[in-house]
């Protein structure tokens, strides 16, 4: 089974070119020097110093920054699920994020002396942005989601236009319910990770030596060029 790629921290610096791609992780920008603007599936917007956004696995994003002076960030990748929460969400405490972000870019310079800091800064990271909630605070009961039975019957479903009420009727949930749980639990809108299925099940086929046109026709894609396509765009991201 392939095993998530570990968070990465980064300090970045981004100049006037414009940049454009999507990843199949979080990345997770905390401004510190300059502004950067970036353009997210099209809602535009700023992160200046202080100032942090949430990219969410799959979303297509333009960034350049702003002024000569070029701008730096933060920048953590990471495929941890809880960042999902944070996606769209300001920080809950602005200030004490910069600071953990000033200290943890000073790290990335001397990462085997502060490795221990290295370690533990993405959970810190996570943790500032959205502090856990109170353990006092009653829990409400919620359906299970059985995502691995869930993959399976789509799996067997390549050849029907399946849609996030599809899978939330399965899953007994309204869309809304399941397109939040699985932010929440996959880290990925429901559309993505029904994507990102269909395409794993075809390079599975492909390397086992199916040829592109049956594999296509297998996964449901609607023609050999589609399916290639759609695999390069996933190997480049």
């Amino acid at each position: 089974m392939h095993q998530p790629a570990p968070p990465i921290l980064s300090l970045r610096h981004y100049g006037s070119s414009r940049g454009s791609h999507a990843h199949d992780h979080f990345q997770v920008l905390v401004g510190l020097e300059g502004v950067l603007e970036i353009e997210i599936e099209g809602r535009g917007g700023g992160i200046g110093a202080g100032q942090a956004q949430v990219v969410a696995p799959g979303d297509r994003h333009d960034f350049e920054a702003r002024g000569s002076g070029g701008s730096s960030c933060l920048v953590l990748d990471t495929a941890h699920a809880p960042w999902a929460r944070c996606a769209g969400r300001a920080p809950a405490d602005p200030l004490q994020l910069h600071a953990l972000a000033r200290y943890l870019a000073h790290c990335t310079a001397q990462p085997r002396q502060f490795a221990l800091a290295l370690q533990h800064g993405p959970a810190l990271l996570l943790e500032a942005w959205s502090p856990a909630p109170s353990s006092s605070m009653p829990h409400t009961r919620r359906r299970r989601i059985d995502w691995p039975a869930l993959a399976a019957w789509a799996r067997a479903r390549w050849h029907e236009p399946l849609t996030v009420a599809d899978l939330a009727e399965v899953a007994c949930l309204s869309p809304s319910q399941l397109a939040q749980r699985c932010r929440e639990e996959q880290g990925l809108s429901a559309m993505h990770w029904l994507r990102g299925l269909r395409l794993a099940h075809a390079r599975e086929l492909r390397l086992e030596g199916m040829g592109v046109a049956e594999t296509a026709r297998r996964t449901g894609y609607r023609s050999p060029s589609a399916l290639t396509a759609a695999l390069r765009r996933r190997d480049r991201c």
